[in-house]
């Protein structure tokens, strides 16, 4: 069965995680009693996490037609005739409202309806509730079928299991393309060593026979003339040596004035180290209250990184600019991060996908995973509440493009979670993507 990605604006991801079957539709009866089958509709429901009901009562709701869904038998009727295409699309409308979080996108959410009867999505990735808007027809329906409990665990379940069991193309293609790049990374190192090799033969070979041309194999005679003539040399020299008084306290001052100048020398380059705390090779985190470890002004950075980006500079030569500056790797993080989302609030994970193309340039070098997160972390430390409350949402984002890998996020939060720092808020709104990430990963394992 043909899969495709969840969700109209990751249809261009071939490696996005949730999949879902292709919708597949049958015409059936005639003419007062034409009705339209969506055949597939139970395994469509189950990789969505809803009843197939919701989604059958949608389709009647959107189209104006009586719409069934038979337990029993597993058929979903839309009266009518519809186009596969015109039902694909409300199933997109379908998604979007009930299904995918209204904070990441991610579409492993819970319904919840509240004592208020009210309907919300919790999501399970990044722990965001989202507000379904009660005046969608079909909320009369939810309200008055609710997702059972248990139900609701196991389409959950299902929805991981399928999204696994489906998801081996996209990893297969996922692995084929990285041995792609190994091999082309192999290929150019082999080349590169053979021109190393051959540049490596030629200078030996030219070496060789250089001292083929000038020293020929068995001329002993010319190593004998050759020490010979040295053994003449040092004959017309008269080695002597001073004796006198005099000469002794002269030499006894040389010396003295020597270690004294040693002494000297000494001193002073043990004075330097000292004196130069601020030297660019020294790492560690700058001061909060302005002034860095580095002699360098964070402002100073934050302006620069700003004009750079301002110009409309592009993002693929960020890397060569940010190594321009000076200053320590993590203040030059820290100012890029404060430069692209100063004064953000609410609102901070769009502005973060928005830019990730610059977070993405800047992480290219390895051990900067974790100077972005630290990054994160202090410009969280000085930010308003509303976007400490996003934090999880902007992990999210450059988890799911690459920026950041499981591994780091995971072992960023551990520290901080058990650090000096840890009733810092940031670790409350964290935790539940760290979950998510690791019960993901646990369940692939069970698998």
């Amino acid at each position: 069965m043909a899969l495709q990605n969840i969700g109209a604006g990751n249809k261009d991801d071939a490696f996005y995680r949730y999949k879902m079957p292709r919708m597949i539709t049958k015409i059936e009866g005639r003419g007062n009693g034409i009705k339209t089958n969506v055949v597939n509709m139970v395994d469509i429901a189950k990789a969505l996490g809803r009843p197939a009901s919701y989604t059958t009562k949608y389709f009647g709701c959107e189209l104006g037609a009586q719409s069934k869904f038979d337990e029993k038998t597993g058929t979903s009727h839309v009266n009518g005739a519809h186009d596969t295409a015109k039902l694909a699309g409300l199933l997109e409308n379908f998604i979007k409202k009930f299904v995918q979080c209204y904070g990441c996108g991610n579409p492993e959410t819970e319904v919840i309806i509240t004592k208020s009867q009210m309907i919300n999505l919790k999501c399970a990735a990044c722990g965001f509730i989202s507000d379904v808007d009660m005046r969608d027809k079909l909320t009369t329906f939810i309200l008055k079928n609710p997702p059972e409990a248990k139900k609701g665990s196991k389409d959950k379940k299902a929805m991981r299991r399928a999204e696994k069991e489906r998801l081996k193309e996209g990893e297969a293609a996922d692995e084929e393309q990285k041995k792609i790049k190994k091999d082309a990374a192999k290929k150019k190192g082999s080349s590169t060593n053979l021109k190393d090799m051959g540049s490596k033969a030629s200078i030996k070979k030219k070496s060789i026979h250089s001292d083929e041309d000038h020293s020929p194999p068995g001329s002993q005679a010319d190593e004998n003339e050759t020490a010979k003539a040295a053994d003449d040399s040092d004959d017309d020299v008269q080695w002597q040596t001073d004796t006198s008084a005099l000469a002794a306290q002269q030499r006894i001052q040389e010396q003295l004035n020597a270690v004294t100048a040693s002494m000297v020398m000494l001193s002073t380059n043990e004075e330097k180290p000292k004196s130069g705390k601020n030297s660019p090779g020294r790492t560690g985190k700058p001061k909060v209250n302005g002034k860095a470890s580095n002699g360098v002004n964070p402002d100073e950075l934050v302006d620069e990184i700003k004009k750079y980006v301002k110009k409309g500079s592009p993002a693929g030569q960020l890397k060569s600019f940010l190594q321009s500056l000076s200053g320590t790797r993590e203040e030059i993080f820290d100012a890029l991060f404060e430069a692209l989302f100063e004064g953000v609030g609410k609102g901070l994970s769009k502005e973060v996908v928005k830019k990730k193309n610059y977070l993405a340039a800047a992480v290219e070098e390895e051990g900067s995973q974790v100077l972005l997160l630290h990054a994160i972390e202090a410009f969280c430390g000085k930010a308003s509440p509303e976007a400490v409350k996003e934090v999880a949402l902007v992990l999210k984002a450059l988890y799911d493009g690459d920026v950041l890998e499981e591994e780091f996020i995971v072992e960023w939060y551990e520290k901080g979670f058990n650090g000096i720092n840890k009733s810092s808020p940031i670790w409350k709104n964290v935790k539940p993507f760290v979950e998510w990430l690791q019960s993901a990963e646990s369940e692939s394992e069970e698998e």
